[in-house]
This record gives C-alpha cells, sequence and structure tokens, in this order.
C-alpha cells in the first residue's frame, strides 16, 4: 500500500510537465549533468526520520541527521569530484532486540544514541550529452568509508563500493521537465560473516520540474535491492524511499525540503529533510 501511494506521487510528478540543471537536494538519485569546472556545489541539511531501523544493531526509534552534507567540485567539463557525508546522527532509541547481534556501548537505561556518518567518495563522468532524441549518459563510481562506530547501534563501520550507470532527458519548452535516472551494483560489506559481500541492485528515478525562475519541484523513488535468495546478510538489507518536495531560489541560494515516505521493511516509515545549497563561482583553473 505504501510502495502504491509512493508511486502514484511520483507519477504525479513525472507527469506534471512543467527543469532544472543538475540541481540535486533534496534528491539521492543522481543527474547525470556537471557542475560548471573550477566551482564548487555545497549543500547542507538536516533529516528528521521516523521509526528508523537499525538490524545489525537490533535498534530502532527516531532519528536526526545533523549536518547533512555534500561537497561536489567540478574538475573538467565532463568530470565532477564529490564527498558526501552526515556529521552526526542522534537517535531515540524506541526499541532494542535482545540479545544485540554485535556488542553495544550504550550506557545502562539509555534513551539515545549517536555517532558521525559514513562518508562516501565519488567521481561522476558524462560520457554523452543529450540529444534531439537521445538521452545523456554518464557513470558514478566510490567508496564508501568506515567513518562510524559500529557499537553506537547507528552505522556499519564498513568499506562499501558501488558503480551506478547514469541516464537523463529534459523534456517540454526549455527543457522544463528533467528526468534522470540511476541504475548499478552496490558491494556491500557483511558485517557478520568474515570474507562475505552482497551484492545489491541499486537504482533510482527522479525528476525536478521547473515551475517559474526561482520555484522547482521534485520527486524519486531510489533504493537498494537484495539479489539474494532468502534473506539478506545483516546490515545489507533492501532499503528504498520515496521523496517528493520543492526547491526555491533565493538570496544566491537553493532552499528545498521533502516529505520522505519508506517503502520497504527495512526502510524508515516516514521522515523529512531541509537543506540549503550554495554554488560557488569559478575559484580555480579547472583541468583542461
Amino acid at each position: 500500500m505504501r510502495m502504491s501511494h509512493a508511486g502514484c506521487a511520483l507519477l504525479l510528478v513525472l507527469l506534471c510537465a512543467l527543469n532544472a540543471s543538475a540541481q540535486q537536494r533534496p534528491l539521492l538519485t543522481e543527474d547525470v549533468d556537471i557542475i560548471p569546472p573550477g566551482t564548487l556545489r555545497i549543500e547542507a541539511g538536516i533529516d528528521f526520520m521516523q521509526n528508523a531501523k537499525f538490524p545489525l544493531s537490533g535498534l530502532t526509534g527516531d532519528l536526526t541527521r545533523v549536518g547533512v552534507i555534500g561537497i561536489n567540485v567540478g574538475l573538467s567539463p565532463n568530470v565532477e569530484f564529490q564527498i558526501d557525508g552526515v556529521v552526526q546522527n542522534v537517535l531515540s532509541v524506541n526499541s532494542i532486540t535482545m540479545p544485540s547481534p554485535i556488542p553495544l556501548e550504550l550506557a545502562s537505561g539509555s534513551t539515545s544514541t549517536n555517532d558521525t556518518g559514513d562518508f562516501t567518495l565519488s567521481t561522476k563522468i558524462k560520457l554523452r550529452n543529450e540529444t534531439r532524441h537521445g538521452p545523456s549518459l554518464g557513470f558514478r563510481f566510490g567508496v564508501q568509508l568506515p567513518n562510524s562506530n559500529e557499537t553506537r547501534g547507528i552505522g556499519l563501520n564498513q568499506i562499501n563500493a558501488y558503480g551506478t550507470v547514469l541516464i537523463g532527458k529534459k523534456f517540454g519548452r526549455d527543457g522544463r521537465v528533467n528526468t534522470f535516472g540511476n541504475l548499478g551494483l552496490g558491494i556491500l560489506t557483511a558485517p557478520l560473516e568474515p570474507f562475505t559481500q552482497n551484492d545489491v541492485l541499486l537504482y533510482g528515478i527522479a525528476s525536478i520540474i521547473r515551475i517559474n525562475k526561482r520555484i522547482n519541484f521534485a520527486g524519486e523513488i531510489n533504493g537498494r535491492a537484495n539479489t539474494r535468495r532468502g534473506n539478506a546478510p545483516l546490515g545489507t538489507e533492501s532499503q528504498s524511499e520515496a521523496r517528493l518536495g520543492m526547491q526555491i531560489k533565493a538570496s544566491g541560494l537553493r532552499f528545498d525540503f521533502a516529505g520522505i515516505a519508506g517503502l520497504t521493511d527495512f526502510s524508515s516509515r516516514s521522515g523529512v529533510t531541509f537543506g540549503v545549497t550554495y554554488d560557488t563561482p569559478v575559484i580555480f583553473t579547472p583541468v583542461k
């Protein structure tokens, strides 16, 4: 039922037919477009998630992500380097599976825990510009670093790798509807099973619809799917969510907000995200 409602909401966004260039937040799906060479894009936000689930630690609760940051660097007309992560995750614990699958360092009777998020380093390469009848194409690959402490119950403290193919096409007058998608593979380390990994399918479909010079609608479905038969190893379960929100340009910044709906058993039930994006002018000489 939740999948049906979220799918209808996204379909409404895709059919409204009213774009944007490479504008990311509040979406997770990656656009094919590259930011201008020699510039930086700095994103910062905060997320509030209800009924977040952490099967590896056995914790569930309401999660606040403080300092959801992204730094994108335009290295050349077709290459962009990215750093993404969360400065601090704070979980208000509602329940815990006993015994926990892993040892936890939580004070007796504690009702909350916090930890740094795992940061990701990525490179995006635009392989083909969009034509009148054909889509733009790109490729993005990266690695997630083990910055978190698994004993805090929130992070996995594992090294994971991924690669996705990016595709995009603009529609309508002046490309007012920017539709793009991602499809690829994530190689996730199984935290409790030595020398074991879970190769998951990564996917996303999104659209940004320009209403006027200052306001865009944005929506997506984004997630990962377990490719193993039966249950996935703890910490590598299928997860998916739908986001529907807006981008508003003002005072040289782009503000954004979106509602979030979880689509799988291991996703957060619902949530909201708020953020701001600043694109710098050219600050260094890009690679020729």
